[in-house]
């Protein structure tokens, strides 16, 4: 069994690539299967957009980890913004004296840094990615 989280967002495509940046994995190349599918008349030309020359679904992306480690994260456009706190989020543990520097290496890629907390043990950093989605730095 395998495990897949998927993200309601905006910009799919820049979603992964945030995503696949803060864990170190890839973002899944769709090209032939897309290609596939257009030529076989089952998905329109419009629903395809091509990035760095490679042809991707306009409307979805994905992150995988080549080990198999980490999840997979499914990112898919939807109409409406984020509008209130996420009710699941993701926690990323990295070792304690590494943790200023993560921060500061996840705002560069555009995360946000909200709060920190250090009243329970450890201290947790809570994080945005582009789009306003939080996760923790444990």
């Amino acid at each position: 069994m395998r495990t897949q989280v998927a993200f309601d967002c905006a910009d799919p495509h820049a979603q992964a690539r945030f995503w696949a940046q803060v864990f170190g994995t890839v973002v899944e190349d769709h090209h032939d299967l897309v290609e596939q599918l257009v030529a076989a008349g089952r998905m329109s030309a419009e629903e395809r957009i091509v990035l760095d020359r490679r042809s991707a679904f306009r409307d979805v992306a994905a992150v995988r980890d080549p080990s198999g480690v980490e999840p997979r994260l499914f990112f898919q456009r939807v109409p409406e913004g984020k509008s209130a706190k996420n009710r699941c989020h993701v926690d990323i543990h990295v070792d304690e004296a590494d943790k200023p520097a993560e921060v500061e290496r996840l705002m560069a890629l555009g995360a946000r840094h909200l709060e920190t907390h250090a009243d329970r043990g450890p201290t947790v950093y809570v994080m945005q990615d582009p789009e306003g989605n939080e996760f923790c730095l444990h």
